[in-house]
């Protein structure tokens, strides 16, 4: 398995390459409905059921999930994915250090 996390210079690179990575937007549900953007083709997940929508995840392709800073909702989810067996990791400094590097934001499709 990688490292457990991923800069946002990183996940920009990773997003343009052959085998990109799932993004998850695990941010908490209020968080997410005050600023419905997301990172390009991510989406939005509950992170209190990661077990659940974690079946529904391709266990072929590094999953990246980001909150809002990078802290804990994003690294509890991780680690949760890790124990399922997942190479997870999550972005460092979350969505807010992704927007302050000036990178492209999306609409949700949740």
């Amino acid at each position: 398995m990688s490292k457990t996390s991923v800069s946002t210079n990183e996940l920009s690179k990773l997003l343009h390459s052959a085998h990109p990575p799932v993004v998850v937007d695990v941010r908490k549900k209020p968080a997410f409905e005050k600023d419905p953007d997301t990172l390009p083709k991510a989406t939005w997940r509950n992170h209190e059921k990661v077990a659940t929508w974690a079946k529904t995840q391709p266990r072929d392709r590094r999953i990246v999930v980001y909150c809002v800073h990078g802290h804990e909702v994003s690294r509890n989810v991780c680690g949760s994915l890790r124990d399922l067996g997942f190479d997870a990791c999550f972005l460092e400094g979350g969505i807010e250090g992704w927007k302050q590097a000036g990178l492209q934001l999306t609409k949700s499709t949740e």
